[in-house]
């Protein structure tokens, strides 16, 4: 069984998310840890719980959601995965932090390229990929069927969607995804998403303006 723990790191108040199951093995998602106290706070956790990384999974790659990249690879050896679609994001990371006032490093491509269909596998669990453009051209969804929850990103949130006014965000794509992508998925489903609470697909079919 996948235990989720989250992480709220960087100015940008983002979720990282460690999953990992009865084996150790674990990945690390949407790794946003920007102060040295916050990359002491990850590694202290993981060995903590004695966790073996074995892959670091980007939902997107927003800035504020690669920040800790570097910091990972390097210490733990592992390699960085992501859409396709997503990497003009890394390629102009600094540009980006610097639009929001946020100083940062560059940060090297990905190691292997994922889309939808694919299988991101740790351990004795496997979670399936779904491609819900809109936001970032390259979010993926992290979805778990047998436990019912998905890391969305910042695709859906609670009461909200992503934003869509980032460089290759568009609107009507997010929704047209969200609705024909997301909200068939069995309402009980839980949402984890890459900033605020997590919520579930039932309450924002049912409740988000956006979705109405």
């Amino acid at each position: 069984m996948i235990q989720i723990k989250k992480f709220t790191f960087n100015p940008v108040q983002e979720n990282t998310y460690v999953l990992y199951d009865e084996t150790s093995e674990c990945i690390i998602v949407d790794v946003g840890c920007y102060f040295d106290y916050e990359q002491k706070e990850l590694a202290d956790f993981i060995a903590d719980k004695k966790l073996t990384p074995v892959k670091l999974v980007n939902t997107h790659c927003h800035f504020d959601h690669i920040f800790g990249v570097t910091y990972c690879r390097t210490n733990y050896k592992i390699p960085f995965l992501a859409h396709r679609d997503d990497l003009f994001l890394i390629e102009n990371m600094v540009e980006h932090g610097d639009r929001f006032g946020i100083p940062t490093e560059a940060v090297d491509p990905p190691d292997e390229f994922i889309d939808e269909n694919d299988r991101i596998s740790f351990g004795n669990s496997e979670l399936e990929l779904i491609h819900v453009p809109g936001h970032a051209p390259g979010s993926l969804v992290l979805h778990h069927p047998e436990q019912k929850f998905m890391l969305a990103g910042d695709v859906l949130f609670y009461g909200s969607i992503g934003r869509t006014d980032l460089p290759k965000g568009n609107y009507e794509q997010l929704i047209g995804n969200i609705r024909e992508k997301l909200l068939v998925l069995p309402e009980e489903t839980v949402v984890y998403s890459g900033h605020g609470p997590e919520t579930s697909i039932g309450f924002e079919k049912n409740s988000n303006p956006f979705l109405s």
